[in-house]
């Protein structure tokens, strides 16, 4: 009798233990090990303090967030960008929130696709600091078009950008590392990195490749132990890099970023980050729900999580088509709310002019693309007022979407 009164206790309490852990993982924003390392592991306070970080990709966003955390470490600071405006606006709000002095934080513009000036900005800050203790490569830019649209450019761009820009700055501030025998080399990658994304495959192929080079060199450098290779892959995060990702064509800007607040904090994504490089951590997962669970599917369900990609895969093309931001909504039928002046996306121009050349009912039209029956009349009563037929004969899909560029009424 006692046997089963002790078997009930434990296994009431592996129960327990259980539901304690799922309800810890339905409210987790990054994988577990780095939870831990936050809840127990080391403080990146203490651990970063008074190091030399050079960052990429400093002026904005996860980069820029990420100096003024590291200066109230009270690190010492290479920030770099292209915009030196932008770098000078960032240093001085770092002095501000820190006890830091001027000479403690260098503004060294940089450009990533420049890959021979970066021999000469890496001797520049070993010069200035005398060492470099991390380096954060973070400076990339992201993508939003569909690929049966998108010019083999903005393919090369992304791959010349986010993959051979960051290997290249590696490449410069590794053997130094090497020298010295220590150093964090930590790079920005994203959840895309491995997980395929839609409307995203340009960016994703450039995030597995960066995957892919720092995996491996990760296990080249195993007669090193004190360089840490860290891969950062973070899910969807609030920043500027919507507003600034390439489209079908290079040059040509997003019609809309969307709503963002949905997203992790920019706060929250990089004090987890910092902890991660504080504790050493190789890979860190760092997204809310349900990005974070598909992260684990990949890893240890990966038949379920091709299913499950395809199906919210599916709602990120809708959402996109409907002019919805790409990353949300994904359980909710897309509408579209278009106000006086409201970029039409160039997907829905593209469908409602040929739909309209088709002789397609408005009625079926606003059906189709999940708009309004007066919002497509308003928009074809502009059209004709605009643009006449003429104009298409013989004009190849670039002019057709150039000449319907309209917005709504």
């Amino acid at each position: 009798m006692a046997d089963i009164c002790w078997l009930c206790v434990l296994l009431a309490g592996i129960a327990v233990y259980l539901l304690t852990q799922f309800i810890r993982f339905v409210f987790a924003d990054a994988d577990l090990t780095l939870l831990w390392a936050a809840r127990f592991g080391n403080k990146p306070e203490s651990k970063l303090k008074g190091k030399v970080v050079w960052i990429t990709g400093a002026s904005s966003g996860i980069g820029e967030e990420m100096s003024y955390q590291l200066a109230a470490f009270g690190a010492r600071l290479v920030l770099s960008a292209r915009r030196e405006n932008e770098l000078e606006r960032v240093k001085h709000t770092c002095l501000e929130r820190s006890s830091l002095k001027a000479e403690d934080i260098l503004v060294l513009p940089l450009d990533l696709l420049d890959r021979a000036s970066h021999q000469e900005k890496t001797a520049t800050a070993l010069k200035h600091f005398g060492d470099i203790d991390v380096l954060i490569n973070n400076g990339g830019r992201t993508q939003r078009s569909l690929c049966i649209e998108a010019d083999v450019d903005v393919y090369q761009a992304l791959m010349e950008l986010n993959y051979l820009g960051t290997i290249s700055v590696t490449k410069q501030v590794l053997p130094h590392m090497i020298r010295r025998g220590s150093g964090i080399i930590a790079t920005v990658s994203s959840v895309a990195g491995f997980v395929g994304a839609p409307l995203a495959t340009g960016y994703a192929a450039s995030k597995h490749a960066v995957q892919g080079f720092f995996n491996s060199l990760r296990t080249e450098l195993t007669d090193y132990p004190n360089i840490t290779i860290s891969t950062i892959c973070p899910g969807p995060v609030i920043s500027s890099i919507v507003q600034s990702a390439f489209t079908e064509e290079l040059g040509k800007p997003v019609d809309t970023a969307g709503d963002q607040t949905h997203k992790m904090s920019t706060e929250r994504c990089v004090h987890l980050t910092l902890v991660g490089l504080a504790n050493h951590v190789k890979e860190m997962w760092i997204a809310e729900q349900p990005f974070l669970l598909f992260c684990y599917l990949w890893q240890y369900t990966p038949t379920l999580a091709w299913y499950l990609t395809n199906v919210l895969g599916k709602k990120r093309v809708q959402n996109f088509k409907a002019g919805l931001d790409a990353d949300s909504a994904y359980f909710s039928k897309p509408k579209v709310k278009m106000g006086r002046g409201s970029p039409i996306p160039p997907i829905l121009r593209r469908k409602m002019v040929e739909q309209y050349q088709k002789g397609v009912s408005q009625r079926k039209t606003a059906k189709s693309l999940k708009l309004s029956s007066s919002t497509v009349h308003n928009i074809i009563q502009r059209f004709r007022e605009s643009v006449t037929i003429s104009v298409f004969k013989g004009q190849g899909r670039k002019t057709i979407l150039d000449a319907c560029d309209l917005r709504a009424l």
